[in-house]
């Protein structure tokens, strides 16, 4: 029995990509259950041993050697305990042998389905343990079944669901198709590991970025932010640390051929790369490309909440031509959101002939004491009136 034994375990651990240790604990533990039922009660502390000498599991009842006898399941008297152990003494723990006779064949039937219960598990917790610490990482995948609502996709050996809200809008799958998705988290359910994918999230953009570009790989060119509207448009902030190197020439590549590689893969969605700057005036000018600015003053440069716990966004208004409105808020508000997204600011959007107006409207509350309340959508607080903007108001602008 043993020999068969360890190759149905050796079988069984190639197969499921699971340790033989937790296959012979399991065993072990199924043994025991099947003896307390058929045997035994629930009370009785067994050990199973597997020997490599014998042909069948030695079970192995736990006792307290104790000079008066309250519980026999977990106790036995002096005397009893010398029969196995000759020099036993009260409080000493004894094992006695308890196997039946031709329980070897027995045991195994009765505990087949636990044993299949505790590789299961032991198979979730494998595969838990392979993607644990990969969480942020671009995975390969192959498409194994397409319904409405899902696709399901083979990762590594896994059968991983992409929901129908993590799928880039238009694109179409079918049974062998590859593709990358971004492993967003893996948690450790019931029902095994779930891997939260997407195709949908800025990671994968940052990641296909980062394989595609040595110079964002090897850290010369940094992302400093990602907007992103699935299937439709992406804008990327980019920085180089070494001034020899233009991060949006790296970034898109002789030809456009580094940038078309990473657009190709996310289903020709469009891929804006965008010249990063501390200066706010200047990324928001810059993240509402291709519109051309004629002025942006800041009104509001840290976000904060107020006395009642309201959030207040930092905030700034933008001032274009009539003919570059367009332009700059987008099909649908997608340009302005994305810009929004990407620096963090509420923008509002104004003709440039208003900025006189907004700058007197500026003037008229700087001094005033009006109370702290959220930033409104047309007109601004004294939070306005008190940035570096009113004090400098040529420096509060961006030329066009």
């Amino acid at each position: 029995m043993r020999a068969s034994f360890i190759a149905a375990i050796n079988q069984i651990c190639a197969e499921k990509s699971v340790k033989p240790e937790q296959v012979l604990e399991a065993v072990k533990q199924a043994i025991a259950t099947a003896y307390r039922k058929d045997f035994g009660n629930k009370e009785q502390e067994i050990r199973v041993e597997l020997d490599e000498g014998k042909d069948m599991p030695t079970i192995l009842i736990v006792k307290e050697v104790v000079e008066n006898i309250e519980n026999d399941n977990f106790e036995v008297s002096v005397k009893d305990a010398r029969k196995v152990k000759p020099d036993a003494e009260v409080g000493d723990e004894i094992t006695i042998d308890v196997t039946p006779v031709g329980y070897g064949r027995i045991a195994a039937q009765a505990a087949k389905q636990v044993i299949l219960q505790k590789l299961q598990e032991a198979e979730k917790q494998s595969l838990y343990e392979m993607f644990k610490d990969r969480e942020n990482e671009l995975l390969t995948a192959t498409v194994t079944k397409v319904e409405p609502n899902w696709v399901t996709l083979e990762i590594e050996g896994m059968a991983v669901s992409l929901p129908w809200r993590e799928q880039i809008p238009g694109e179409h799958y079918y049974t062998g198709k590859r593709i990358r998705v971004y492993l967003d988290t893996v948690e450790l359910t019931g029902k095994g590991p779930q891997l939260r994918i997407s195709r949908t999230h800025a990671g994968l953009v940052r990641k296909l970025l980062e394989l595609e570009i040595p110079e964002v790989r090897n850290g010369d060119v940094t992302i400093k932010a990602i907007a992103r509207d699935a299937g439709f448009r992406s804008k990327v902030a980019v920085a180089s640390s070494d001034p020899r190197i233009d991060p949006i020439g790296a970034c898109v590549g002789q030809k456009g051929v580094r940038i078309q590689a990473v657009m190709e893969e996310i289903n020709g969605e469009r891929v804006d790369m965008i010249e990063w700057s501390e200066d706010p005036i200047r990324l928001i000018s810059t993240a509402l490309q291709p519109a051309s600015i004629s002025a942006v003053i800041i009104v509001n440069d840290q976000e904060r909440f107020d006395d009642q716990n309201r959030r207040i966004k930092k905030r700034a208004a933008v001032f274009v031509e009539e003919a570059q409105r367009p332009m700059a808020i987008g099909k649908k508000g997608q340009n302005i959101r994305l810009a929004t997204e990407l620096t963090g600011f509420e923008l509002d959007m104004y003709n440039y002939e208003e900025l006189p107006a907004f700058k007197a409207k500026l003037s008229e509350l700087k001094g005033t004491s009006l109370p702290a309340e959220p930033v409104p959508e047309e007109t601004p607080t004294e939070e306005a009136a008190q940035t570096e903007e009113t004090k400098d108001e040529g420096a509060a602008e961006a030329a066009p």
